[in-house]
């Protein structure tokens, strides 16, 4: 089974919530998924270059309305075992974890509003889902 891994941003938020929602998207996928990040890499004059991803992550272009419904399908049987992770305005909300713990806590999903959504797994459930959706640029 190939893999995809794709993320799908607000296409309306200011270029700076746009990449801190892209960089806090990343660092959950890289903590998560086993070997979407490579080894450590040397160039030809010895110095260490940290590894990074192996697989490429194409950013596509939403809204908070379609970043909902995409998440609401992938609790469908069909895609449920796709890797997801979102990111939301109770983050941008809140000034620390905790807080960000309690207010999700307090939310149903549909309250929230999704900045941001990555999507990780199967190449053929992944493009079912977004095959149609451009790039951000």
């Amino acid at each position: 089974m190939e893999k995809k891994c794709v993320m799908v941003i607000d296409s309306e938020l200011p270029t700076g919530l746009i990449a801190n929602t892209s960089a806090v998207l990343a660092l959950t996928l890289g903590k998560t998924i086993e070997d979407i990040i490579g080894p450590d890499v040397k160039d030809a004059s010895e110095q260490i270059h940290t590894g990074i991803t192996t697989t490429p992550i194409p950013i596509l272009k939403g809204d908070s309305e379609k970043i909902k419904e995409l998440r609401n399908n992938l609790y469908k049987e069909e895609f449920s075992d796709l890797f997801t992770v979102d990111f939301s305005d109770a983050a941008q909300t809140t000034k620390n974890y905790q807080e960000y713990t309690e207010k999700l806590s307090k939310s149903s999903g549909n309250d929230l509003k999704y900045l941001g959504l990555a999507i990780y797994g199967d190449k053929k459930k992944v493009n079912k889902l977004t095959g149609s959706m451009g790039l951000l640029r």
